[in-house]
């Protein structure tokens, strides 16, 4: 058996048979209890492609929350016009699917990589169940794998995958995080300039969505959101609505729970700002590394934390799998196991969430710890990893010591 890193390289046949379970579940063969999560394409997503085709964003319709690039992925059923809206969603949503499994098992078989990113996209996926076909989230998810993974030989692509990416759903613009190479950031900048300009001048409306991101509460699903969950238990009036295009509490304090997620949010990224500028010790997987902690510091200081969010943490715990020397193993298992949660949580087991009864707070706590120890402990080893102690020599680069040499010191 050809093995890399110690890893058995993953079949296709796995890939094959996992898939085929989330076809059958998405396309309603085969029902889980629960909610229809397919509803968000049949329903949302194809009123949202007549809008589009007509020339303009849906201006009016606050759950349109995207950046402008989402209408690219939004009107990508058309490439198939023998199949319905719906189907042909999920078949191209699969074959995303197959072309992260492709770029990973490749990445895979280089020198000093290893298969296991692929066996945790192949495993990971299929625990969140038809959510994970069911929205657009896994066609961005492709986009930030090449971006990664591209990374370290071509910086350039890098970029202006990542920016790509950040117009398709934001969160790609954290790939960048852990970038050294100018390069790659001048590609980030020209690639999202010229995108964004040309959907402004082309399509009215191409940034309503911030507004409407704004004005967003906290979600059921979050951190805040379990707060609440646990008040309203003792006896908080608050109440659960469907607004923003998600299942928000509203009540007193609500928006309360809300700023202190943004300031979460806020005290996270400088944290990465921090780390940043202390970070010494850049190696090939340190990229991957600081993408994973980033999306996940983010998301799980998010006022939403929707199931479709874990298919981007799951991709990127896959990349930075297929590096040997990562030390995010622990975060990467955390992730799997939150997936799966999540998908008891939803769709399984929603109608308990929405009414804050104990299955489902318990189902909620759990998944949030999970998300928030994989969070801790990733920015924990990507610290460890790259920041030297206070009593080691901070390294030198080899053009730093060839400019020490010129001028004599």
């Amino acid at each position: 058996m050809n093995r890399t890193g110690g890893w058995p390289a993953a079949p296709a046949w796995t890939w094959c048979a996992t898939r085929l379970v989330l076809l059958l579940l998405v396309f309603r063969v085969v029902s889980l209890p629960g909610a229809d999560v397919t509803t968000d394409v049949s329903v949302i997503y194809q009123g949202w492609s007549g809008v589009l085709r007509q020339g303009s964003f849906p201006l009016y319709d606050v759950t349109w929350q995207y950046p402008p690039a989402a209408a690219l992925a939004i009107l990508s059923p058309g490439l198939l016009p023998f199949l319905g809206y719906a189907p042909a969603f999920f078949v191209l949503s699969c074959l995303a699917d197959l072309v992260v499994f492709g770029l990973l098992t490749y990445a895979g078989r280089r020198p000093g990589r290893s298969s296991r990113g692929a066996w945790t996209w192949v495993a990971g996926l299929p625990l969140l169940g038809p959510t994970a076909y069911a929205r657009y989230d896994l066609m961005v998810t492709a986009v930030a794998v090449a971006a990664l993974l591209a990374g370290a030989r071509y910086p350039r692509v890098m970029g202006a995958l990542a920016a790509f990416g950040a117009l398709l759903k934001v969160w790609p613009a954290l790939l960048l995080v852990g970038a050294t190479r100018l390069r790659a950031w001048l590609s980030a900048a020209v690639t999202g300039a010229g995108v964004a300009a040309l959907f402004a001048v082309a399509m009215p409306g191409a940034f309503a969505f911030l507004a409407f991101q704004r004005d967003r509460g906290t979600e059921v699903e979050s951190l805040g959101g379990l707060v609440l969950h646990v008040a309203r238990r003792f006896g908080w009036p608050g109440e659960v609505v469907l607004n923003y295009g998600s299942v928000e509490f509203v009540g007193p304090y609500a928006g309360t729970v809300g700023r202190a997620a943004v300031a979460l949010s806020v005290g996270a990224c400088c944290w990465l700002l921090l780390w940043r500028l202390r970070a010494a010790r850049f190696e090939p997987h340190t990229l991957a590394d600081a993408a994973f902690t980033a999306v996940l510091l983010l998301t799980v200081t998010s006022r939403v934390i929707s199931p479709q969010y874990l298919v981007w943490l799951i991709g990127l715990a896959a990349v930075r799998g297929c590096f040997r020397a990562s030390r995010t193993d622990t975060p990467a298992a955390l992730v799997l196991a939150a997936a799966f949660v999540t998908l008891l949580e939803f769709p399984v087991g929603f109608a308990h969430v929405i009414v804050s009864d104990t299955y489902g707070v318990a189902l909620l706590l759990l998944r949030n710890a999970l998300l928030v120890a994989a969070a801790l402990t990733a920015a924990r080893a990507l610290w460890r990893a790259t920041v030297p102690a206070a009593t080691e020599p901070v390294p030198v680069s080899p053009a730093d010591r060839v400019r020490s040499r010129a001028t004599g010191r």
